[in-house]
């Protein structure tokens, strides 16, 4: 961080850690953490209906949007997955919008800047290098920032900025993930004048009463796909956001191979090599729902193993683990899809141990 003096600790968020974290190893963070994110999603859906500074905020940053040209979504690693939501919302309401690596944009697409109407920063920390950098030379262009860390350099360098909510997190990105999302998709859903909150509580329901009821059953889950050669998981629209950040978790927690794929991207490509070694995971959400059924059928017509998580009934078989997850309005499934491969996740690391250690402090941040 700027300024910082040493020898202070870097706290996460600026904040010290209770004793009892300090101890904690990653597999029980991972689950404390988890099991934070109903509270903390209901508290940003609150703040963002009815806090006057978060209003104001959202209603700058709607605004900047009537200039023309698409809306630009730019994050890395979870950031970036947590604004694929609000990109399908406004391109399925018209409005051009596009989630973007921000590494990648500030090596490659700077120079088109101009072209777009606003540009949305993600960031957790504040203080990723590639974000602080895009801000320091994007003086001349419209932006907002979503962010969970008000201490941030990149807090101070932008007035147009909106909190993620999440409080300190000190393993995989568990609540800062849920809340980004959420705040992405609010945030769209103001651009279009589009009212959210019944549709967010909804969420946050089905998201809290589903969370125990699927992590109860997580290790008949982590059983199912164990012994698979790799784990390849699959959703389109919002919940391919959810699809990136679920082979994220896994990889991160466990060193497990895990990739993601849209449902296109899937079929025409690793689908020709499924077979008995091959666990995916496929999210038949949202409108397009039929399609991840049948690419389903498929994936077990060739041998391969299937969690298929959907709003509907399916019968279970030795090559298909269906999850049942209460339906919510699009792009909302942005989060809900999350919860089979969070409990999938903590199932492995509660077999073979967690790999990736408690983060309480951070640490040098560098492209």
């Amino acid at each position: 961080m700027e300024g910082h003096k040493p020898g202070i600790p870097r706290w996460i968020a600026g904040i010290e850690p209770p004793p009892e974290l300090l101890t904690a190893n990653g597999t029980q963070i991972l689950e404390i953490e988890c099991r934070q994110q109903p509270e903390r999603l209901s508290e940003l859906l609150r703040a963002y209906a009815s806090d006057p500074a978060i209003r104001a905020q959202l209603s700058t940053l709607r605004e900047l949007v009537s200039n023309k040209g698409p809306v630009l979504f730019l994050g890395m690693g979870a950031s970036y997955c947590s604004a694929i939501s609000a990109s399908a919302l406004l391109q399925s309401y018209g409005r051009s919008s596009f989630t973007v690596d921000a590494g990648e944009w500030l090596h490659y697409g700077v120079s088109t800047w101009q072209d777009a109407a606003l540009s949305v920063l993600l960031t957790t920390s504040g203080e990723s290098a590639e974000l602080v950098e895009l801000f320091r030379i994007g003086g001349k262009q419209a932006l907002g920032l979503i962010c969970n860390n008000p201490a941030s350099t990149c807090w101070n360098l932008t007035e147009n900025r909106l909190p993620i909510l999440a409080g300190p997190e000190y393993g995989n990105a568990t609540k800062t993930y849920t809340n980004a999302t959420a705040a992405s998709i609010i945030l769209a859903s103001e651009m279009l004048g589009l009212a959210w909150q019944k549709d967010a509580e909804h969420t946050a329901e089905v998201f809290a009463t589903n969370l125990d009821r699927i992590f109860a059953e997580r290790s008949d889950l982590e059983a199912f796909c164990r012994g698979a050669a790799n784990i390849e998981i699959i959703g389109r629209g919002a919940a391919y956001g959810g699809a990136i950040m679920s082979a994220l978790t896994i990889r991160e927690m466990s060193g497990f191979r895990a990739a993601p794929h849209t449902g296109a991207g899937f079929r025409h490509g690793p689908n020709l090599d499924v077979d008995a070694t091959h666990v995916a995971i496929i999210f038949a959400l949202g409108h397009v729902a039929e399609l991840g059924v049948k690419l389903a059928k498929e994936c077990n017509r060739r041998g391969g193993k299937v969690v298929l998580v959907s709003a509907d009934d399916h019968d279970a078989t030795e090559v298909l683990y269906p999850v049942k997850l209460g339906a919510v309005a699009e792009p909302w499934e942005g989060i809900t899809s999350l919860l089979a491969p969070q409990a999938l996740t903590l199932a492995m690391v509660e077999r073979t141990g967690c790999r990736l250690p408690p983060r309480f402090q951070y640490g040098v941040m560098e492209q």
